[in-house]
């Protein structure tokens, strides 16, 4: 039995009154820790901070390529926008912009490089390495040189309906008849090896005792992968998801060579019906409003994976 020890007045101790008192961060000695981080600072309000501040101003003025507003752009306030959301072509862009994300980047580059990430992991390593090298292939090279080989291989005359004639099969005109789905398939060849790389660093540091301590009560390869290896990535599936996110909002290269928006608005993502507004009919200030909202569009699923990302308090 522990008793606190009497004071000088014969009163008992509290417990830990004895310890020193925590001290205050002061102000000053908190900014002098965080000067080293001043230039990084600087430099993402400059590069980062800056150029989003005037795209957001310039969304605001009817700025254009030619004619008076080239030289004097005036200050236009939300006609941009106004008018944005009365064009028949904007609804359908923000839909095809969310099918293409959803269907290239958040179902197609992360469960199909999940999937080769767990395959590779219980294969031989001439296995590994064969396969993996095809499929860094394709991220590894130049954007326009990715986006010119897909539309080699989807062209009427192309790889794939070469391939089919071979097998007596009628080809068809892919870029014309499926356009969204060429540009989906194209992306998804092009992006899975970042996510097939990231879940393979994230499996490895999974324990194995852990999976096998699973094993031992009874749980099957399928169980053990859901209710075990996939709670502990977590981290990395969120990490990814936004990653691949941000990179499939901004894809254009690889749509405007293969379709060129075409045929007609049937695969114009935002991206490039704000090129589009911009440079080909010579809005500016319409097309940076356009470009404004596809920030905004980023920055929503942003906060939704940082808040994913967050470590949960009990």
């Amino acid at each position: 039995m522990t008793t606190t020890a009497p004071t000088a007045l014969g009163a008992p101790t509290a417990p830990g009154a004895g310890r020193p008192a925590q001290r205050k961060r002061r102000p000053g000695r908190t900014l002098l820790r965080s000067a080293p981080l001043l230039p990084a600072i600087v430099l993402l309000a400059v590069f980062l901070l800056g150029p989003v501040v005037s795209s957001l101003y310039g969304s605001l003025t009817d700025s254009s390529l030619s004619g008076a507003s080239a030289s004097n752009a005036e200050f236009v306030g939300l006609d941009n926008y106004t008018s944005l959301f009365s064009d028949p072509d904007f609804p359908k862009s923000v839909l095809l912009t969310l099918v293409f994300l959803v269907a290239s980047a958040l179902i197609g580059q992360n469960a199909l490089g999940l999937g080769l990430a767990v395959l590779m992991q219980s294969s031989h390593k001439p296995v590994r390495v064969i396969v993996s090298t095809i499929v860094v292939t394709a991220w590894v090279l130049p954007e326009i040189v990715a986006s010119f080989a897909a539309y080699a291989f989807f062209n009427d005359g192309g790889t794939l309906n070469t391939m089919l004639t071979g097998l007596g099969i009628p080809g068809v005109n892919w870029l014309y008849v499926f356009p969204m789905l060429c540009v989906i398939l194209a992306n998804i060849w092009r992006g899975t090896a970042f996510s097939m790389l990231v879940y393979t660093a994230a499996l490895n540091d999974v324990p194995p005792e852990i999976t096998e301590a699973a094993e031992v009560d009874g749980a099957r390869g399928w169980q053990r992968f859901t209710l075990v290896t996939v709670p502990m990535i977590r981290r990395s599936i969120s990490t990814n998801l936004m990653l691949t996110t941000l990179q499939t909002l901004s894809v254009f290269a690889l749509i405007f060579v293969m379709t060129g928006g075409g045929p007609g608005t049937d695969s114009t993502t935002l991206p490039l019906l704000a090129y589009q507004e911009a440079f080909r009919f010579g809005e500016l200030g319409f097309g940076t409003a356009i470009a404004t909202i596809l920030l905004l569009v980023g920055a929503v699923f942003g906060v939704l994976y940082i808040r994913a990302l967050k470590p949960e308090v009990d």
